[in-house]
């Protein structure tokens, strides 16, 4: 199945700053993927894991500090992550430029209403506990790190 999406047909969230791009309805249920620009110092996602997806991240441009278990790290331009189900993970911008990430997740359940809820978050339309409430209907599980509180 090849999927084409222009980007000018992407929906754009714009108070959330992602771009959605494929979700597994349209890729087979192989993956979903969306675009993410973090403005500097903007938490990008607290610390979660998902039981189900890999999380790939490749960064197009600036710098995201992630959480990958226990582990920080800075990413840059052009690096390129994965990190499996099952491991705790945290991002944000890095720097003092905009951080503008890929995102792709496999074997990962249907995400965009997820980003819409989110969206409404941002907007603060919608209350954060309903972000908790979807945890296994998104596969967004969030946990506690004390290693990203104490960054």
């Amino acid at each position: 199945m090849t999927v084409l999406v222009r980007s000018t047909d992407a929906e754009v969230l714009e108070a959330s700053g992602v771009t959605l791009l494929a979700d597994t309805p349209a890729t087979g249920g192989h993956l979903t993927s969306h675009r993410s620009i973090f403005k500097p110092g903007k938490e990008g996602a607290p610390p979660h894991l998902h039981k189900e997806a890999s999380e790939l991240f490749f960064v197009l441009n600036g710098s995201l500090r992630v959480l990958t278990g226990e582990d920080l790290i800075t990413l840059h331009h052009g690096d390129f992550l994965v990190v499996p189900p099952n491991t705790a993970h945290a991002f944000e911008a890095a720097g003092t430029t905009d951080a503008e990430v890929l995102f792709v997740l496999t074997h990962a359940k249907p995400r965009f209403d997820y980003y819409r809820l989110l969206e409404g978050v941002y907007r603060g339309e919608t209350d954060p506990a309903e972000l908790a409430a979807t945890s296994d209907l998104y596969d967004n599980h969030y946990v506690n790190s004390p290693a990203w509180t104490s960054r």
